[in-house]
């Protein structure tokens, strides 16, 4: 891919719409919608980093309540012809078929490579990459096997909802505050995984969510590591001008 002249390319991640509560989620919603709106005339491409939602399942006929202020400008910017990508994240790996038919934006599971402007991009959600971390990874291959998903459909959505925010909010109050912290280059698991892909294949960027924390490293030269951070505190994103990726952040006090 080549950028037109003047155009960007953006990320962003980790908004988890639904959390903590309905009034500070509808807050970051618009922010969000805000943000997007402020973008959209030189956005050639947008990136959703997964985590969008802190909770999402479709059934066949069901998908969760709220958050039409962001799907409506979703499917606005899609209608205008602007090509946006959604990632699964771990809080929302249960979307489907939904967001590629009502809003005709792409959908992916597992991270992709991209060359833009002579760049190797190599872009995803970010979770259960590098090393370690094997009880999370074996909690995803689980939720991934179909036979689960099918029994989890069973279960009302007003019950099933309410089980998988109590684990949600559980998993925030253990690891909440470990998420804020830089843990070194030596034990940052994204900065291993680039190490180790590196080896194989010459990569420019790296770009993931998941991790709540902005972070723009070099891992060797021309190759950098970039986490989006998150808009539930650091309401921040990431941006290619077509020469170098950027971190920014939304100025949430206008």
């Amino acid at each position: 891919m080549v950028l037109p002249e003047g155009k960007k390319i953006y990320f962003v991640s980790d908004s988890h719409f639904g959390v903590p509560d309905y009034a500070s989620s509808l807050a970051r919603e618009k922010l969000l919608v805000k943000w997007l709106d402020s973008i959209k005339a030189d956005a050639a491409e947008i990136y959703l980093l997964g985590d969008i939602f802190d909770y999402w399942f479709e059934y066949k006929s069901v998908v969760p309540k709220g958050f039409v202020r962001f799907l409506g400008k979703i499917a606005e910017l899609s209608d205008a012809g602007i090509p946006i990508y959604h990632f699964t994240g771990n809080h929302d790996m249960w979307v489907f078929s939904y967001f590629e038919r009502e809003l005709g934006i792409k959908t992916y599971r597992k991270p992709i490579e991209k060359t833009i402007n002579g760049k190797l991009f190599f872009i995803g959600h970010g979770d259960g990459l590098g090393p370690g971390d094997y009880g999370y990874k074996l909690i995803k291959w689980l939720f991934s096997v179909k036979l689960f998903q099918s029994i989890y459909s069973f279960l009302h959505p007003g019950i099933g909802m309410s089980v998988f925010l109590f684990f949600s909010k559980k998993s925030r109050n253990a690891n909440g505050s470990k998420d804020a912290v830089f843990r070194g280059i030596a034990n940052e698991r994204h900065l291993a995984f680039c190490r180790e892909m590196i080896q194989k294949k010459k990569y420019n960027y790296f770009v993931f969510g998941h991790r709540h924390l902005p972070i723009h490293i070099e891992v060797e030269p021309d190759t950098y590591y970039i986490s989006t951070g998150d808009w539930l505190k650091s309401f921040s994103y990431g941006v290619f001008d077509g020469t170098e990726m950027h971190l920014r952040k939304m100025n949430t006090s206008e």
